[in-house]
């Protein structure tokens, strides 16, 4: 190919061509954005609806189901789960990925008000909202020694939570505890001294505290709008209503119960590292950049700090954006040590620094050149695309290390520089695009294929293999024509490079001597090759299966559960047990909880990555074994998701859903369970159904009821009352609206005995107890009443326990259910479980279609259909060299490895097109076939090996890496290491002797090469 030829002669053009990638790609450094990873469309939709009083069963039939069946309808949902406890039904509607998040949320609300005519009336209207599925980013906690919660809570509401709210990106920004309420606090003794039930309280608040809309008067020219004052304001005005009135007497709501202004709901806490406090989760919109939301954040919180009151302190108690820029920090000095190793590596194996001056020049063109194609395909400057930077180090030079090593081998053998660099730059230009269109091939497939790989690495394959395609214009253009300047005639050589081509010349003949003997001896080499080629399957088999690797993001997740008749003060009293546990952690930094009864989320901030030795996973297991400790509360802890698109919550996710009744689906997850405990695969595994919540059953004598003028009515409202917790309108203070809630005090709603003594008036006016009409009974229920799908369901959620994998933990209980379930029964999967079997069945798929698009890639590259199956022959062999030691337990099998995987099939592939592409025209020319590979592959003999050291090395980095994101630069430096090291080694042994049998026979040619010293005349 003599268009190299033009370049080498007219050099201001090389340098033009150049620079114009310098200054394309300059330009857009400062336009490129910068996150965590690529953004990716993923959202999920909750629709909270409050039903106070209402068991679960009630909550299920007559509001999540109807709610459910609409919801399901809306196009872009993925799958569905919702969750029914007393008083609340909750739907998580998980959007698809790569849906458009607005117009789903869209849909979703259009099918809710579609539904709302079949909702119960007493139902508060359902809240709707739409984050990005994962946990919240940031964690701010505010406490205060004077005010109390709900003060706190009501300050937060009206200063803190608009102020962040309204940020760019911010999709939420929730408050963590007591919302202030006006509560009526009844006494059911005094109500029957006085004569007064429940339903007059309620008839009379209800009509008494009434929100005028009033109107206005027309004048002849103006208009006056009327406030009419006909709501109360305050706990005397609530007091003072006149709920009853005998002859003269008036019995007011202050005679038969306490008002005061508290919080909604007393069943809810929040501590920051052992005290009360209020917290406020900001969770992004799930289209924005995290770290851009976090210095938005932080920019406004000295603005927030300056606004609180006295006594009031706040408190950063987990900030997600540290770990992205610690690990952005980490992979950008990854990619210094690189650029510094391979210059190294080149050094030592060309001995002059003018030789490497010109591949080196190849690193800053490519690596700033794709920059600008970032900018072009909107994509920007994350983790992934960095890490494809490093990568690319080891192969933007080598074309480069081709092209030189070519024109030095020739200026050894007499020829000039200049006559050098057109003969070398004319002899590698076709195995140069060759590699370079091999390397765009293995990572096409990627930016088509669907899931969270093709939406998460779409950017780190186009990235890498812009960078290559880069690094190929530069090795065809600035290349030759600095190697035809810059480089000496062979007399003129320093001494080091005389002793390293000395060095090396001895080491082609060893090599071609014991290649020779392979050749002699092709069918041991053969069958050495197959056998190992048959240890795949088992090799695959021993590796273990995960998402992504576990990293260390400088914080460890907790949850806890106790039984589900405990209260808040049952778990308060075990939790300040944990927070003793979690201070002796020697990397315990600070912590934050949030408790309710019966469970409590929470976590603790580890000290920097500097200033500790263990990781967190090595912390972390010393803290679940301290936590196993604790009685009377089930604790667990957990890592953040290592990957955007796999929702929060443990790793193991398995559901087990039917059409049959819950207590069938609790027997089988019961069994399912217990096999898992015995199995030895989980550190800790639990399931969300359980029959644990005791209920009251309220049976009615209807016959006495009607003949004492009772209604059902009458019934229902008074333990809604009493115990329901339900909001019978609002009241306003200082421009914003707060419930009215009655209810009986604690001490009157303590045993199932008080029930029975609240009172009832019948149809001639007297009150008689509820005792008189009604029968008391105990049962117990499940604790919730989940679906997957509108199937009734129970979620078998847990930790792998260590080496064993996520993929060997979801393959036990999916083979364990099909065991011990009728047909009806069903797995599913959702949160990290559900990505990583989306992402599993899909890695074969990808795999094959990048060999494929290789092998008609080299198919129209040599015009052979059997060159390429010689050129990919070290494609499984350098396979079995990187999944030894996942197979060995040094890594998993996951997203990260898999993706390094597919990178080896380019990179082991261009050694092999350098030996066919020489052992080809060698062929053309005449010579023997057995001499041609031979001599083409003793020849590539340097080139291969530097530019194995240069990629090997320069992904080492990544597998010595430690702090944020270590676990995922490790895994992928790990197999292109050890893939590339045992392929290059089998590439220079295995192709040779496939070549003989394999290749296509080549016909001498009738031109003879041209001389080097008719290169210049004839260019």
């Amino acid at each position: 190919m003599r268009f190299t030829d033009r370049f080498i002669q007219r050099p201001v053009l090389a340098i033009v061509v150049s620079s114009l990638l310098l200054l394309l790609g300059g330009a857009s450094l400062s336009k490129v954005g910068v996150r965590e990873f690529p953004e990716l469309e993923r959202s999920v939709i909750y629709i909270e609806t409050y039903y106070p009083g209402a068991s679960a069963r009630t909550v299920q039939g007559f509001v999540t189901n109807p709610l459910q069946i609409k919801i399901a309808g809306a196009k872009g949902i993925e799958y569905m789960v919702s969750d029914s406890q007393p008083g609340v039904s909750s739907i998580t509607v998980h959007v698809r990925l790569g849906e458009n998040s607005t117009d789903v949320l869209n849909e979703v609300i259009a099918k809710v008000n579609e539904a709302r005519g079949d909702l119960p009336r007493e139902i508060e209207d359902p809240v709707i909202s739409n984050a990005s599925g994962a946990e919240a980013m940031i964690y701010i906690g505010f406490y205060s020694e004077q005010m109390t919660a709900y003060q706190v809570t009501d300050f937060l509401s009206r200063n803190v939570q608009p102020e962040l709210a309204t940020l760019p990106g911010v999709g939420q920004a929730g408050i963590f505890s007591r919302r202030l309420a006006m509560r009526v606090w009844l006494d059911p003794v005094r109500m029957a001294a006085l004569g007064v039930t429940a339903e007059d309280i309620n008839n009379t608040i209800r009509r008494d505290n009434f929100i005028s809309a009033a109107g206005a008067t027309e004048g002849q020219l103006v208009r006056v709008t009327v406030d009419a004052r006909t709501d109360l304001q305050s706990p005397d005005d609530f007091a003072n209503l006149v709920v009853r009135q005998v002859d003269d007497e008036r019995i007011r709501l202050g005679d038969v119960a306490d008002v005061e202004m508290d919080a909604e709901s007393r069943q809810f806490k929040s501590l920051s590292s052992g005290r009360d406090a209020v917290f406020m989760s900001i969770t992004p919109a799930p289209d924005a950049n995290p770290l851009e939301v976090s210095r938005a954040i932080h920019d406004t919180l000295p603005l927030i700090e300056a606004m609180l009151p006295a006594d009031m302190e706040m408190l950063l108690d987990w900030d997600g954006s540290v770990v992205i820029d610690e690990a952005l920090s980490e992979v950008i000095a990854t990619l210094i040590e690189a650029v510094l190793i391979v210059i190294l590596v080149i050094y030592l194996f060309l001995g002059s620094f003018r030789v490497v001056l010109i591949p080196l020049v190849a690193i800053p063109l490519s690596l700033i050149g794709v920059v600008f194609l970032i900018w072009t395909m909107g994509f920007s400057l994350n983790l992934l695309t960095l890490l494809a930077m490093v990568i690319a180090i080891g192969l933007v030079v080598d074309d480069a290390i081709v092209v030189v090593e070519n024109v030095h081998r020739h200026i050894e053998e007499g020829a000039t520089p200049y006559n050098a660099a057109l003969l070398g730059a004319r002899e590698v230009a076709l195995p140069v695009v060759a590699m370079t269109l091999t390397l765009v091939a293995v990572y096409a497939p990627i930016s088509f294929i669907g899931g969270l790989t093709g939406a998460l690495f779409s950017e780190f394959a186009l990235t890498l293999a812009g960078a290559v395609v880069i690094s190929g214009v530069v090795a065809l253009t600035l290349s030759p024509m600095m190697s035809s300047r810059v480089l000496k005639d062979a007399e003129h050589q320093g001494r080091f490079a005389d002793w390293l081509d000395h060095r090396f010349e001895q080491l082609v003949a060893a090599y071609r001597g014991i290649l020779d003997a392979c050749l002699a001896n092709r069918g041991a080499v053969l069958l050495l090759a197959f056998c190992l080629l048959a240890s795949l399957p088992l090799l695959f088999t021993l590796a273990q299966e995960e998402l992504a690797p576990e990293e260390d993001t400088g914080g460890i997740f907790m949850v806890g559960n106790a039984p589900r008749y405990a209260n808040l003060e049952y778990s308060d009293f075990y939790l300040n047990k944990v927070v003793d546990i979690w201070r002796e952690i020697p990397e315990f930094s600070h912590s934050w909880q949030v408790i309710q009864p019966g469970s409590n989320f929470g976590g603790i901030t580890l000290h920097p990555w500097d200033e500790r030795e263990r990781t967190q996973q090595e912390a972390m297991k010393e803290l679940q074994a301290n936590l196993g400790a604790v009685a009377g509360m089930e604790m667990f802890a957990f890592s953040s998701p290592s990957l955007p698109g796999a929702d929060a919550g443990l790793p193991v996710s398995f559901v087990v859903a039917s059409t049959a009744d819950y207590r069938d689906v609790k027997r089988v997850g019961d069994e399912l369970l217990q096999a898992a405990r015995e199995s030895g695969l989980f550190a800790f595994v639990t399931q969300s159904l359980d029959f644990d919540r005791p209920e009251i059953v309220l049976h009615v004598d209807r016959e006495r009821a009607a003949r004492l003028g009772i209604s059902m009515q009458s019934i229902g409202e008074t333990l809604a009352v009493m115990l329901g917790e339900a909001e019978v309108n609002r009241f306003t203070l200082e421009g914003r609206s707060y419930k009215v809630i009655p209810q009986a005090g604690r001490n009157f709603r303590m045993t199932r005995e008080e029930l029975a003594r609240y009172y009832l008036r019948t149809g001639g006016g007297d009150l008689v107890p509820m005792s008189a009409v009604v029968r008391l009974d105990s049962q117990v229920e499940p604790n919730s009443l989940t679906q997957y799908q509108q199937l009734n369901s129970t979620v078998i959620q847990g930790i792998v326990m260590p080496p064993n994998s996520l993929g060997a933990g979801l393959t036990f209980l999916n083979d364990t259910l099909a065991e011990i379930a009728p047909a009806t029964f069903r797995a599913g999967y959702t949160g990290a479980s559900r990505r990583f079997i989306e992402e599993t069945a899909s890695f074969p798929v990808l795999f094959s279609l990048s060999m494929i698009l290789i092998f008609l890639v080299l198919a129209a590259q040599f015009n052979s259909f059997r060159d390429p199956l010689v050129v990919l022959v070290t494609v499984p062999l350098s396979i079995f060299g990187a999944i030894v030691p996942i197979a060995l337990g040094f890594a998993t099998l996951n997203i990260y490895t898999q993706v390094g995987l597919l990178t080896l099939i380019g990179l082991i592939s261009k050694h092999g097109i350098l030996i066919v592409e020489f052992a080809n025209k060698l062929a053309e020319q005449g010579v023997d076939r057995r001499e041609a590979v031979l001599t083409a592959a003793s020849q590539r003999l340097r080139p291969i090996l530097m530019t194995t050291f240069a990629t090997v090395l320069g992904v080492w980095p990544l597998v010595i890496a430690s702090g944020a994101g270590a676990e995922s630069r490790f895994s992928i430096g790990l197999v292109i290491t050890a893939g590339m090291l045992v392929g290059t080694l089998f590439t220079l042994f295995v192709v040779p002797v496939f070549y003989l049998p394999f290749s296509k026979r080549k016909q001498a040619s009738t031109t003879a090469p041209v001389p080097a010293a008719e290169a210049v005349s004839n260019p």
